[in-house]
């Protein structure tokens, strides 16, 4: 085998699709990476070696043994999540509001339950499962203001092994008063989080304003605090997604140029920052973000479901200034874990704005994209040796009228927009996190 790399302990084999750059700035000939028969062996939790199946099933050791997937199965990274909310899985699908009415309606009862240690290790256990089930190795996941709704998910996490980041909401007004800490507490009860969890395994910590309207200017001081004290911890947030919503912090924050200057103005912005939507930023936020690392989640599942509106990729990745932008489901508003659905939601929105997402781009977004979006495309998002083997395998021909319709896919884009159109966890055959596979469809 190749000196200084590990000796492989298992591997798989079967297509493979993954990305050596941003198709959006380079173009997909010269960042896309594909083998139509290739194997990815692994050891000690990550990637030792990828090929072609021809030249490098000679050289695995005999005891290695290689998982066939067959010329229907194409493997990939993992999927990454960049925006969810598991406390919201109890009311996925709960309709008939627009995004202010829904969190009141909808979203702070729910969260309200997460007092309960037991019910809130119950949703993490559901949650990481659907998760697992759609193929999705990492997760940016909002809990709720409860200190333990955070343990719940991380300790789950830690049992799987898996990236997740995760945070305690932060919201000190403008919601029930079962759900309010204080500028004080909260800043306390995160710090105690990010001192318990950051960095342990592959746990990391989000500082987590739930947004600009439920915490006040002194709770938003404090989480700018946080970030200046723990800088390699992320933030995660919500900016533009409905002009409701835009309307109403202009009048909490009367003093500060947009949505997004709010968050600005109190550190917020910058490396390992994701906002959730941005669907309504400006000309000149979107500069801002461009300028200062900002990434964007685009949660098209959940805008199209509220009636928020839906983001303009194309325009948000412009060359002249792109924005760091990967994909995100926003359980519950968002109506699915599985991010091909999510893929194909996000060529719709690009559609109504005249900017066709291409299936290639649409999978970038799901990997190496979201990887890059949350400043972990050195570790995961692709595949590579030295990445993390975190990795999805998909089943090309996962219902009748996908195979019936692969038929008469002529190339590879052809047959990406197949799965990103018409498939969805039907077509998760394995999930493997840290080399060790956690999921298999029956």
């Amino acid at each position: 085998m190749t000196r200084g790399l590990p000796t492989p302990t298992g591997a798989i084999r079967g297509q493979l699709l993954t990305y050596s750059g941003d198709p959006f700035q380079h173009g997909i000939r010269d960042t896309l990476v594909y083998e139509s028969d290739a194997i990815v062996a692994m050891a000690d939790g990550r990637i030792s070696h990828v090929g072609p199946a021809s030249a490098l099933r000679s050289l695995l050791p005999p005891r290695v043994r290689v998982v066939d997937y067959g010329r229907d199965a194409l493997i990939m990274a993992g999927f990454i999540d960049c925006h969810v909310h598991f406390p919201q899985m109890q009311i996925i699908g709960a309709g008939g509001e627009q995004l202010l009415d829904w969190l009141n309606k909808y979203t702070f009862v729910a969260e309200q339950r997460f007092a309960d240690v037991k019910l809130a290790r119950a949703a993490a256990k559901v949650f990481l499962r659907e998760c697992l089930r759609n193929g999705v190795t990492t997760s940016a996941v909002h809990c709720t203001t409860h200190p333990q709704s955070v343990d719940a998910l991380f300790e789950q996490a830690e049992e799987l092994n898996l990236r997740t980041i995760a945070g305690k909401v932060l919201m000190d007004r403008n919601a029930p008063r079962a759900l309010l800490d204080t500028a004080r507490t909260g800043y306390d009860e995160s710090k105690a989080l990010i001192h318990r969890w950051h960095g342990r395994g592959r746990l990391l910590y989000a500082i987590t304003p739930r947004y600009a309207a439920t915490s006040s200017p002194g709770q938003l001081e404090a989480a700018g605090a946080l970030k200046a004290e723990h800088p390699d911890c992320f933030v995660q947030s919500h900016v533009a997604e409905s002009k409701q919503e835009v309307a109403w912090i202009r009048t909490l924050f009367p003093e500060r140029e947009g949505y997004l200057d709010v968050y600005d103005h109190y550190g917020l912005l910058g490396r390992r920052a994701i906002y959730g939507h941005g669907i309504w930023l400006t000309e000149r936020e979107l500069l801002r973000c461009h300028q200062t690392g900002t990434a964007i989640a685009h949660c098209p599942t959940s805008n199209f479901f509220l009636g928020s509106g839906c983001l303009d990729v194309g325009n948000a990745v412009r060359r002249t200034r792109p924005v760091r932008l990967g994909l995100a489901t926003d359980v519950g508003a968002g109506t699915s874990l599985s991010m091909l659905r999510t893929m194909g939601e996000a060529y719709k929105a690009a559609q109504l704005h005249g900017r066709p997402l291409p299936a290639a781009h649409a999978f970038y977004l799901a990997t190496r994209g979201a990887a890059q979006a949350l400043y972990l495309d050195d570790t995961i998002g692709s595949v590579a040796p030295g990445m993390e083997a975190d990795l999805v395998v998909l089943d090309l021909k996962s219902t009748p009228l996908i195979a019936y319709r692969m038929r008469y896919a002529e190339n590879l884009e052809q047959a990406l927009s197949v799965q990103m159109t018409l498939a969805d966890d039907r077509a998760i055959r394995a999930t493997y996190v840290a080399g060790r596979k956690v999921y298999r469809r029956a």
